[in-house]
């Protein structure tokens, strides 16, 4: 798996020396958050990702459908939380302090999505990307953008966009509402 370190050191590297060759390769190639949900491995666009944190306790909010585990108050904005797990027809996550959340940025509002564990930065060629195949009428399928293969690993990649529905987005805004009027 192609592995792309945060040390200081990782910056001053081999791509200094061929900086033209070097930074094209980059340029060319899709970055993503590995992470699990069970034994299943997802992706999400790592340009999406704003913050992984280990799981805390959440507020709880009413009337709100089964995989919106509640809210986080993370540095002042109120972020859903959504446990993949449960959107993706799988049962709830008995969440414990080993789960992370990794925060997103979808559209102009930050989510936080409940998984398992973060597992790598992966970096792979847009065109390895396959179509997820539309074997059923699967609500599961329509959360994915595509499935990559990476050292004989399958990555279900995740559309972000698609996981919260119009109407789903509608629910939790007024539930968000609700929640500060009543504060």
């Amino acid at each position: 798996m192609d592995q792309v370190t945060a040390s200081p050191d990782a910056a001053a590297g081999p791509l200094d020396a061929n900086s033209n060759s070097g930074a094209h390769i980059a340029a060319a190639q899709t970055q993503s958050i590995s992470f699990a949900i069970g034994d299943d491995q997802y992706g999400v666009d790592i340009m999406a990702v704003r913050e992984i944190k280990g799981w805390s306790e959440i507020t709880h909010l009413p009337r709100q459908p089964d995989y919106v585990r509640g809210v986080l108050n993370l540095r002042g904005v109120i972020v859903p939380i959504i446990d993949l797990r449960c959107r993706f027809g799988q049962g709830l996550t008995e969440a414990t302090p080993l789960h992370v959340v990794i925060i997103v940025q979808i559209a102009a509002r930050q989510v936080g999505l409940l998984a398992d564990r973060v597992l790598d930065i992966v970096s792979f060629e847009p065109s390895q990307v396959q179509p997820v195949p539309k074997v059923a009428k699967s609500s599961r399928a329509d959360f994915l953008s595509g499935l990559v293969t990476i050292d004989n690993v399958m990555l279900a990649l995740i559309d972000l966009p698609n996981l919260l529905s119009a109407q789903d987005d509608k629910d939790a805004d007024r539930a968000v509402s609700e929640n500060k009027a009543a504060a």
